[in-house]
């Protein structure tokens, strides 16, 4: 890449794996936009949701808090959230100032980006859809399961996710930030309800389809009960073909070191085993495979480690 023009970065996803993801890529010298779901409906979030009619507010508060400059004091304030006290127990802080921002600027995402002034983001975080939307799923028996938090305790083998009321509009700034892309990258996460909402919003799938750039998923390292219970790598690129179109990836990112017998048994517990990496499955689905060790080896939950991460997707562009 010449020094003269930084290549354009996107970033898809939502739950707990987009920030890691980000928070590696924001020292480096690219310009990033974040693409977010606002399809959450449990806890803080989707009370406000259905108090105020607004989208969810919590991947885009995590977010925030990691592209963010500001100070450690500051970060901690946004990210707090209250323990006791009726009405605001189990409330973040960060949740209710974007509530009271879209309030008082009258959009979801004005408050957002009013927001991401104050506490010094880098970056551009853009809601995938201004609309309050809820997701559901068709499961392999039939039955339909709607909201984000209850496809998951269904525990049930899903077919495919959808949004209603349809049809959602995207956010036009999203379309446009993936349209002119140089790298496209699909964050970890949970496949079913933190990534796929974003990639199934009309306008957003086509664009993801046609895009120039490429496309590169980071696989999850884990299964997930309720979700993708038994999958593979490829299981998982399947499964976000079957829903957007074939061929719309062109790299996966995985983890190719053994994971600690300690670090499998707790995760045995709630039904989760090491995602098997099935490379022939991969081959034949015409995938660059990009491998490396690439979790955190410090912590006991499995996380993708931020700066080998942020590394491997560099050296893509480059």
């Amino acid at each position: 890449m010449s020094s003269k023009k930084q290549p354009n970065v996107v970033v898809i996803g939502g739950g707990t794996g987009m920030p890691v993801l980000l928070r590696g890529l924001k020292d480096l010298p690219i310009h990033l936009t974040a693409l977010v779901t606002v399809a959450d409906d449990g806890g803080s979030t989707g009370r406000l949701r259905s108090e105020m009619a607004i989208p969810a507010p919590g991947d885009i508060r995590n977010v925030i808090a990691a592209l963010s400059d500001a100070e450690p004091m500051l970060l901690d304030l946004f990210q707090h959230r209250f323990a006791n006290g009726n009405g605001l127990s189990g409330h973040s802080m960060g949740n209710l100032l974007l509530a009271a921002m879209t309030s008082i600027t009258g959009d979801f995402y004005t408050g957002i980006k009013e927001i991401c002034r104050v506490l010094n983001v880098k970056g551009k975080i853009y809601p995938i859809s201004n609309e309050n939307m809820s997701l559901h799923a068709k499961m392999t028996d039939g039955s339909i399961v709607s909201g984000e938090s209850s496809i998951t305790l269904a525990n049930k083998k899903i077919e495919r996710v959808f949004l209603k009321p349809q049809p959602v509009k995207p956010l036009p700034n999203a379309v446009k930030a993936i349209e002119q892309a140089d790298l496209i990258v699909i964050s970890p996460g949970s496949l079913y309800t933190s990534i796929m909402p974003n990639l199934i919003i009309p306008q957003i799938d086509v664009a993801i389809q046609e895009a120039e750039a490429k496309v590169v998923y980071v696989c999850n390292v884990m299964t997930q009960a309720g979700e993708t219970t038994g999958f593979t790598a490829s299981d998982h690129v399947k499964a976000i073909h079957d829903h957007i179109g074939e061929g719309c990836v062109d790299a996966i990112i995985v983890h190719n070191e053994p994971i600690k017998k300690s670090v499998r048994s707790i995760y045995a517990e709630e039904n989760a085993d090491p995602v098997i990496y099935d490379t022939d499955q991969l081959l034949a689905m015409n995938l660059q495979i990009i491998e490396g060790d690439i979790i955190n080896h410090s912590q006991v939950t499995l996380r993708h480690d931020t700066h080998k991460i942020a590394k491997l997707l560099y050296s893509i562009i480059d």
